[in-house]
């Protein structure tokens, strides 16, 4: 990349390319964006945002355009949201959220409208709010049954959205709960096996989500899938790796992914697949570099791109392809 950072956001845009924004460069959160361009290999500058920002979340829309909101500018936390259009490289202000939040979830539903949901203000939060594509406004929708950061949002294939886990500002929840667009409510469904925070879910081909690793006072490396249909979670194989700060990217052949993270006292340079039909990970080799706090994104060629993070209290600028 062409700037150092950790904490990022990575987007595939509609075209393929890769969108890059905010962070931190070791010193301060960031506003520059960049984008990678598989064709060609390359990385090139695009428009800044509007605020430097990271712990923020960023939403390809329906129309292609990408919604960044809230996140941290090294002073206060935020409620403003942007729109990057990526046929013009520039930035917009759109309407401000309701709530200021960091470290928060967004996910993009069936009907187009994106749900943005807890986060950290000062406090953890369980308000969730609603963002409008169509009209360019926000509304308050139900709130959560527990407040939390850190936590993860998936959306099913029934439409509907699963939260897990988080921290509340005292433990590590291992507590689910399901949003219903169509009714704008929350309800609680069964608890995960082991609370955590920081850690990965990804919707796996079957619609069972595998959710791994994360902290509960200590690193973890258990693994555990919800199914939908019953509403259940059962424990499946282990990671080979405690990790904290990592990715878990969905593959073409349905595998699942993960590089790097934390662990131990260190960042971790390898990487593990995970195998639905099996229920078992397996470790596949080293990446070039240590990292936590990077990103990672499936290309449209099926190719995994992993970009900067920490390693060595130093931010990177390095990406590789897996």
């Amino acid at each position: 990349m062409k700037t150092a950072r950790y904490s990022h956001i990575a987007s595939v845009l509609t075209n393929g390319n890769v969108l890059v924004t905010g962070g931190e460069n070791g010193i301060s959160p960031l506003n520059s964006a960049e984008l990678y361009d598989p064709s060609t290999g390359t990385w090139t500058m695009t428009g800044s945002m509007n605020n430097s920002r990271r712990g923020h979340t960023a939403s390809v829309l329906i129309n292609g355009d990408v919604l960044v909101t809230g996140g941290w500018d090294g002073y206060v936390f935020l409620n403003n949201a942007e729109l990057y259009d990526s046929s013009t490289g520039t930035w917009t202000k759109t309407p401000s959220m309701n709530n200021g939040r960091n470290g928060h979830t967004a996910s993009v539903l069936a009907n187009g409208k994106v749900l943005v949901a807890g986060g950290y203000n000062g406090t953890s939060l369980n308000s969730a709010e609603l963002y409008d594509p169509s009209k360019g406004t926000w509304t308050m929708t139900g709130s959560m049954n527990n407040s939390r950061r850190g936590h993860t949002a998936s959306v099913l294939i029934n439409g509907k959205v699963l939260i897990t886990g988080g921290w509340d500002g005292y433990v590590s929840l291992n507590n689910a709960e399901l949003y219903d667009s169509s009714t704008g409510t929350w309800t609680t469904t069964p608890s995960m096996n082991n609370g955590r925070d920081g850690h990965t879910a990804s919707v796996l081909a079957n619609g069972k989500v595998l959710v791994a690793g994360g902290y509960n006072g200590t690193s973890l490396n258990s693994a555990e899938l919800y199914d939908p249909s019953a509403g259940t979670w059962t424990m499946t194989g282990s990671m080979n790796i405690i990790r904290i700060g990592y990715t878990a990217s969905i593959l073409t052949d349905g595998k699942v992914l993960v590089t790097g993270g934390w662990g131990d006292f260190f960042p971790k340079i390898n990487a593990e697949l995970y195998d639905p039909s099996t229920g078992t990970w397996t470790t596949i080799g080293t990446m070039n570099n240590a990292r936590y706090l990077h990103s990672a994104s499936v290309l449209t060629n099926g190719s995994v791109l992993v970009t900067g993070g920490l390693w060595d209290q130093r931010a990177l600028n390095s990406s590789e392809l897996y």
